[in-house]
């Protein structure tokens, strides 16, 4: 189950916005690059990718003066799954319909 810090970390609209951008790319990304997908400036943006890396979202690799974050996929894909797998364990009688046809009135 993800902790706080995770679900913190992804209640943002500018931070979400990050990490869909890097995921997009797949590849390693610097602060830079990542300023245009945001309407903040560069400091904020790296407090931003901070906040996902101490989330353990995002890794950042350090090259040279430049800082490269990418998406740490199984630990975000871990937790996501994680957190269906209690809901489903803990709530089986609310699991969606998929699969079902749904009578829609149109």
């Amino acid at each position: 189950m993800p902790e706080p810090a995770f679900f913190k970390a992804l209640g943002d609209p500018n931070r979400l916005r990050l990490l869909a951008r890097l995921a997009c790319r797949g590849r390693p990304c610097s602060v830079s690059e990542m300023v245009a997908c945001c309407p903040v400036d560069l400091s904020v943006v790296s407090r931003h990718l901070a906040a996902l890396k101490a989330a353990g979202i995002v890794e950042a690799r350090k090259r040279g003066r430049q800082v490269y974050y990418s998406v740490c996929f199984p630990k975000l894909l871990a937790s996501l799954r994680g957190l269906a797998d209690a809901l489903e364990t803990c709530c089986p009688q609310n699991r969606s319909t998929t699969g079902r046809k749904r009578n829609v009135r149109t």
